[in-house]
């Protein structure tokens, strides 16, 4: 009989524990979505974007929210992550490159907040001035679409070309020079991540380079360029997000922190005018 309750009595312990293992797990899925839900995933280019990032961190902490990195080399993964849900927003991009990604690719892509101007340099190890370029010099230029309508633009508030009248600044390309008077040679080949490389190496005449991969590669973007763009360009950086996530609580006090005063002043003392806030 003894036999008989023990057997019981174990039975009925081993179903309480199993009970009590199945409470704890649910409890932990609880927990984990609780946690997801505090937790956001940005991606984001090395300079400045993270550095930026990492010191809002402690700022977003405060407000309830914990946030991961994802740094990147490139443009194209942080927008395939964030469509397949890896990232919560991405911040590397600015409108341009964001809208031409959204026409080619079809996402479903909002952007929740403008955040801050990267100046596009002209660098030459050849020449100190744009106005001591010779007749035929080389521009290098990355291969990246979305930079072509900034560049020709910049060339062309420099006085150094003329683009036809009634084409949309963004969209510009080399096609749409109708006045060329020092007969540029344009080389529209080069991975923009490679552009730094290709100044340090005196390669071409002059050189377009933007201010992240500029400032990542020890380049400073106010001294060593001998052109600058300037801070009213319409290329700002901006958080992405899938449509609808920019009213998530975390996504609106990302962004907040973003522009907070401590973070803008932040920008201009790091970087000192290389990456402008937008207010």
């Amino acid at each position: 009989m003894k036999k008989v309750l023990s057997a019981i009595l174990l039975t009925v312990l081993v179903l309480a524990l199993a009970a009590c293992g199945t409470k704890d797990k649910e409890n932990g899925a609880s927990g984990n979505k609780k946690e997801e839900q505090t937790k956001i995933v940005v991606g984001a280019s090395n300079t400045p974007h993270a550095v930026i990032l990492e010191k809002v961190k402690p700022l977003l902490k405060e407000k309830g929210f914990d946030l991961e990195i994802e740094t990147y080399q490139d443009y194209i993964l942080p927008n395939k992550d964030l469509k397949s849900g890896l990232l919560d927003a991405n911040y590397f991009q600015t409108i341009p490159y964001l809208e031409s990604q959204i026409a080619d690719f079809g996402y479903d892509f909002v952007n929740a907040g403008e955040i801050h101007i990267e100046p596009m340099g002209v660098y030459s190890k050849k020449y100190k001035s744009l106005s001591e370029l010779p007749d035929g010099a080389t521009v290098l230029m990355s291969n990246s679409v979305s930079d072509h309508g900034r560049v020709l633009e910049m060339l062309e508030k420099e006085g150094l070309i003329t683009l036809a009248k009634g084409v949309e600044k963004v969209d510009a390309e080399l096609e749409d020079i109708v006045d060329n008077p020092k007969n540029l040679k344009f080389e529209p080949n080069y991975e923009a991540a490679l552009m730094p490389t290709l100044y340090k190496n005196d390669e071409g005449d002059i050189l377009l380079i933007n201010s992240n991969y500029a400032i990542d590669a020890g380049i400073n973007p106010l001294e060593d360029s001998i052109a600058l763009e300037k801070t009213d360009s319409p290329y700002v950086n901006v958080i992405a997000v899938r449509s609808g996530d920019e009213n998530n609580a975390a996504i609106k006090a990302l962004v907040e922190v973003l522009k907070s005063k401590e973070i803008q002043e932040f920008m201009l003392k790091e970087w000192g005018g290389s990456v402008v806030p937008v207010k």
